[in-house]
């Protein structure tokens, strides 16, 4: 089964910038919507972020608009997730996840998933 990797994750002070990045395994997933989640201690994972095969459409949480930018590279089987100003809300780990039948926001309908990325935000 294809396998999805992030990268990209740290410590990184409020204000400040991190890319994250997921690659695919299969090269067959660059024909599924992608998706950004996150999951912080105590609370269930919530959607980021999602972006369309093509990447002509693109869904944000109404929290991360403006700050975030999704984005893909179909030739390099890679989604991105470009955060800008940061805040110490955005802490979490980072899941990138893939759905055959378009973008979706809803965890349960996504099919794969990566491991995670760690993103700290200090204040």
């Amino acid at each position: 089964q294809a396998r999805l990797e992030e990268s990209g994750g740290g410590l990184v002070q409020a204000g400040g910038s991190l890319r994250l990045s997921c690659v695919a395994s299969e090269r067959s997933l660059t024909s599924y919507a992608m998706g950004w989640f996150r999951q912080a201690p105590g609370k269930e994972r919530e959607f980021v972020s999602a972006i369309s095969q093509s990447g002509g459409r693109t869904y944000y949480q109404e929290s991360v608009k403006g700050r975030f930018t999704i984005s893909r590279d179909n030739s390099k089987a890679t989604v991105y997730l470009q955060m800008d100003s940061l805040k110490p809300e955005d802490s979490a780990v980072y899941f990138c996840a893939a759905r055959r039948n378009g973008p979706s926001a809803e965890v349960d309908r996504m099919e794969y998933w990566g491991k995670g990325t760690q993103v700290t935000v200090s204040s």
